[in-house]
């Protein structure tokens, strides 16, 4: 048997008779070979791994983008090399480093930042990278989001809706994208119903935790009563999850006292002592979506027609926010998609 036929069978499969196939797949058995798989990448050229770097490992909506990526993946014959940049623009930096080293087929990345220098870099260099939960202008990239700006009018607009006129925005770092622009959806909110942008309450933090949300929440505590908002919605669920702990530790009602929405709603976000109200995201959609695209531009090559997915958000209404919901309310979600300019 040839040393031909025995790398079809491993690498080509369909060029290879089955009776012959299976003849050669049992003596492998029998011998106990291993294949050499970093041999193969230097032969190729390329490995079959795919990067994907995520702002927060901990997070579970970055681990359900994550579990959407391995489905996609998976069926294609790849493997994820998972990083945590921890929101650290050093951090990932040095992935992409690793990932470029290591001659991945492609890089699925949430950027710490906007400037993408590094990224154009990879591009240039032949190795595809699709933003994820990160909408793009730029040509030479593909995308996939969430309208974050509609996210933050919608849950804003159901507080107001409620009666709320003293309402804080939680989360941060603003510089983040995400951040900002389910902040300025939030404000959009305001001016549309007639309040000043001033009168959205920010509670700036360092990060998108849990214990970020309980610092947040016990901020919020101190303001004085007169002042103290009524509602506060939050740039993510783990945000509201520590608020929601912090309000009912003082023995305040939710949502009598206060009413919490966050944003991403995860699925602790309806197992929540009191059913917590969120911005539904399509979170594993979103990481299927993304690798499909990656997984095109690499077969494709320089044919490629790089495209923006945005997909539309809409809110899941619970107790933590209007006490006449249950916790079964689920949104559709809608997507829309665009070519690149």
């Amino acid at each position: 048997m040839s040393v031909g036929t025995v790398s079809n069978v491993l690498n080509r499969p369909d060029l290879v008779a089955p009776d012959t196939r299976r003849r050669v797949l049992d003596t492998i058995d029998d011998l106990g070979f291993v294949r050499n798989e970093s041999a193969r990448q230097l032969r190729a050229g390329r490995s079959r791994t795919i990067g994907l770097v995520v702002l927060d490992v901990s997070n579970p909506f970055f681990t359900d983008i994550a579990h959407g990526v391995e489905t996609a993946a998976t069926a294609n014959g790849s493997v994820i090399m998972l990083c945590n940049s921890g929101q650290a623009v050093e951090r990932e930096a040095r992935y992409l480093d690793v990932l470029e080293e290591q001659r991945v087929q492609g890089v699925l990345i949430t950027p710490v930042g906007t400037d993408y220098s590094r990224l154009d870099v990879l591009v240039k260099r032949g190795t595809p990278v699709v933003l994820v939960d990160r909408g793009t202008e730029l040509p030479n990239l593909c995308s996939v989001a969430v309208d974050d700006v509609l996210g933050g009018f919608v849950a804003a607009s159901h507080l107001l809706e409620r009666g709320h006129q003293r309402i804080a925005f939680a989360g941060g770092p603003l510089a983040l994208r995400q951040v900002q622009d389910r902040h300025l959806g939030a404000v959009k909110a305001l001016t549309d119903a007639g309040q000043k942008a001033s009168d959205l309450q920010i509670f700036e933090t360092t990060s998108l935790t849990l214990e970020a949300g309980r610092r947040a929440g016990e901020q919020i505590l101190d303001v004085p009563e007169a002042r103290r908002p009524t509602a506060v919605f939050c740039a993510n669920d783990l945000m509201a999850l520590g608020v929601l702990q912090a309000v009912v530790s003082h023995g305040l009602r939710v949502p009598g006292d206060v009413a919490i929405v966050g944003y991403d709603d995860i699925d602790y976000a309806a197992a929540a002592s009191v059913p917590l109200s969120s911005v539904r995201q399509p979170r594993e959609l979103i990481g299927r979506t993304a690798t499909e695209l990656l997984l095109d531009e690499i077969r494709e090559g320089t044919s490629h027609q790089h495209r923006r997915v945005i997909f539309k958000p809409e809110l899941a209404i619970r107790a933590s926010s209007d006490r006449r919901r249950s916790s079964r309310g689920r949104a559709r979600v809608a997507r829309r998609t665009r070519p690149a300019d």
